[in-house]
């Protein structure tokens, strides 16, 4: 069987779990083609972004399973995941990916609502009379 490398990627509420097998470069996310997954172009690079960096885009079928959140997160989610797996792969690929930031779980995430207000930081309108 042909080796796998494997990533787990997280951004927001997503996570993906990434397996990078040696092939032709076709890109599958749960089960369904990248195309038909993701409507919107700038997220379909943003998801192959460290393949392309590290010119590795044709080499590896990529089988993606992702979940939660919205299609931004998930792309960068995939991103994360496919970057970690390139490690496995080429440990010398570190600096250039660290680089462009794709090592780095952003830690960004929706604040969380607090009582007495109408989301996290917006009051509840003021009415003089």
């Amino acid at each position: 069987m042909a080796q796998a490398y494997i990533g787990t990627g997280r951004r927001k509420t997503s996570v993906a779990r990434v397996r990078l097998l040696n092939g032709t470069g076709k890109f599958m996310i749960n089960k369904r083609d990248i195309e038909e997954y993701f409507d919107f172009e700038t997220l379909r690079m943003i998801a192959k972004a460290p393949l392309t960096l590290t010119e590795n885009e044709g080499k590896f079928d990529v089988h993606v399973n992702v979940q939660g959140g919205g299609f931004t997160g998930q792309a960068g989610a995939i991103r994360h995941g496919i970057a970690r797996a390139l490690l496995q792969f080429d440990e010398n690929l570190r600096p250039s990916l660290k680089r462009e930031g794709y090592l780095t779980r952003d830690p960004r995430a929706v604040e969380r609502k607090k009582y007495g207000l109408k989301k996290a930081r917006r009051s509840p309108q003021f009415s003089k009379r």
